[in-house]
């Protein structure tokens, strides 16, 4: 089947952000997985974030409920959220691994992973935090996955997880203004 491209772009001041698609069908009819390479303000790997989300016809990014110091990500497919993102600037005494030990619990079997000054992967989310300095001050950056169902092979979507706050935890900290 021939691929379509689909955007969808966000009203200044709106919530819908903008999402690069590339949504096309494999030799079985089945969606391939979304390309996104920018969403609610903050660049990825275009490979990354879709082969954390189901197949779909339709994805919707929204930061509705960002704040600065506060990063908020909700991906929906066809109408069904899926996978949250969040990013949030903590004072360097507050210990964000210890706090959400019980979310990570929810997420399934979490293991602490070797990735800036501590992360945790669990089957279905993921939490990484690195110091930083923010406007000056000395800070944290923590960032989150949760809500992650795909790929359906959990020691592949693990992977995936890590391979995704290796990536990303640099970027939305520079992009929300927490300098290493």
């Amino acid at each position: 089947m021939r691929s379509m491209r689909k955007s969808v772009l966000r009203p200044m001041g709106g919530a819908v952000l903008l999402v690069a698609l590339f949504v096309g069908a494999t030799g079985c009819g089945e969606p391939e997985a979304f390309k996104v390479s920018e969403a609610c303000g903050i660049k990825f790997d275009p490979e990354l974030v879709g082969r954390l989300l189901p197949r779909g016809d339709d994805l919707k990014s929204d930061d509705t409920f960002s704040e600065p110091k506060q990063f908020r990500c909700e991906f929906a497919v066809d109408g069904q959220e899926q996978v949250g993102l969040r990013g949030d600037v903590v004072e360097p005494f507050v210990k964000p691994l210890e706090v959400k030990e019980s979310v990570m619990l929810r997420l399934g079997n979490p293991a602490p992973a070797d990735i800036g000054d501590g992360a945790t992967i669990a089957d279905h989310g993921a939490m990484a935090l690195q110091a930083c300095t923010y406007k000056g001050e000395k800070m944290q950056y923590v960032l989150s996955i949760d809500g992650v169902e795909d790929p359906k092979d959990t020691a592949e979507r693990r992977r995936l997880l890590e391979e995704f706050l290796r990536s990303q935890l640099p970027v939305t900290m520079e992009a929300e203004g927490c300098l290493p």
